[in-house]
């Protein structure tokens, strides 16, 4: 079986894979490339940071599997692979679990200024008596999409001794109920953006929330609120988070994806002390990527059995591997 792996995975996982298929590796590569590189192969790998548009899924006929290494799938043109039943697997459980504790990382080091800390101590300045916090327990944590990921990060919320109130796209009873049992009460997203003291994004980028956070939603959170960013880049628009940190209506911000990313790209929000910037690293855990990877060869070998027992089926809805 001839493979395209279009994005770094676990290595030992290109090891195996290796072995017994014929394996092409192109990191983060352009669409140029990626159009070479596919041609003939019958199954593509490929996380964030790269383009995976029907030019390139077209340039190999023969495309039968796809598998998104993680969740958002917004960087992969869906019509052509529903259009041309392209068997697509996404596989969010593993990173899921590196983003919902790196949220609280996040949350963590905002709240008591260990980045301002650590770097005045390597500085030779002993901090002690200028440098305050604040706990987590007993704060509201809000969660702005509260679906995998953001349930995780919820329940740890509720471990930690904090509120927790999260929104979800369409509001049921059903939903409501599927949250209660971790102690995350279902609100209306205004509701969540108004009563957090630190506000989680954990929501996919489509057209509905390019620029959900925007100067309307900045100015209705909390003063002295903390906004942390885990979703998308494109959710958050970055002049108004700017404008928000600069006069003071929020105590900062964390993010870990950005509206532009990738070598020498340098964030609006850069210069400023109440911010921490991370490269699009939520779901990197060892732990997780070893076993997405593990995820990833079960599926190669399932695919395989499938198609020689000619039991390929497809369905609308993307297969989704925890």
């Amino acid at each position: 079986m001839k493979i395209l792996i279009a994005s770094s995975i676990y290595p030992d996982t290109i090891a195996e894979l290796s072995l017994r298929h014929d394996v092409i590796c192109a990191f983060g590569a352009d669409e140029a490339t990626l159009k070479r590189q596919i041609a003939g192969c019958e199954a593509l790998i490929f996380r964030s940071g790269v383009q995976i548009t029907a030019d390139v899924m077209q340039a190999s006929p023969g495309l039968g599997l796809i598998m998104r290494a993680g969740s958002g799938i917004d960087n992969i043109d869906l019509n052509y692979v529903y259009e041309n039943r392209i068997k697509l697997v996404r596989i969010p459980g593993p990173g899921a679990k590196a983003v919902a504790e790196m949220s609280f990382g996040l949350m963590l080091a905002l709240a008591r200024n260990i980045l301002t800390a650590d770097k005045l101590l390597r500085q030779g300045h002993w901090a002690k008596h200028e440098l305050t916090g604040h706990l987590l327990q007993g704060k509201a944590l809000g969660i702005v999409g509260a679906g995998n990921i953001g349930t995780r990060v919820g329940r740890l919320g509720t471990a930690w001794g904090m509120e927790v109130l999260g929104c979800v796209e369409f509001p049921s009873a059903e939903a409501a109920a599927r949250l209660s049992r971790y102690g995350i009460r279902l609100v209306p997203t205004e509701e969540v953006i108004a009563k957090s003291d630190f506000v989680s994004l954990h929501v996919p980028l489509k057209e509905s929330t390019r620029n959900l956070i925007n100067a309307e939603y900045l100015a209705r959170m909390k003063p002295g609120a903390f906004l942390i960013n885990l979703a998308r880049g494109g959710v958050v628009d970055e002049s108004a988070l700017y404008d928000a940190l600069c006069r003071g209506h929020l105590a900062g911000a964390a993010l870990d994806v950005h509206k532009y990313e990738g070598e020498g790209k340098i964030s609006p929000l850069a210069g400023l002390d109440n911010v921490i910037l991370t490269p699009h690293m939520g779901a990197g855990a060892i732990d997780s990527q070893r076993e997405i990877g593990e995820i990833i060869l079960e599926n190669i070998d399932a695919y395989l059995t499938e198609s020689a027992e000619g039991e390929m089926t497809f369905d609308l809805e993307m297969t989704v591997a925890v």
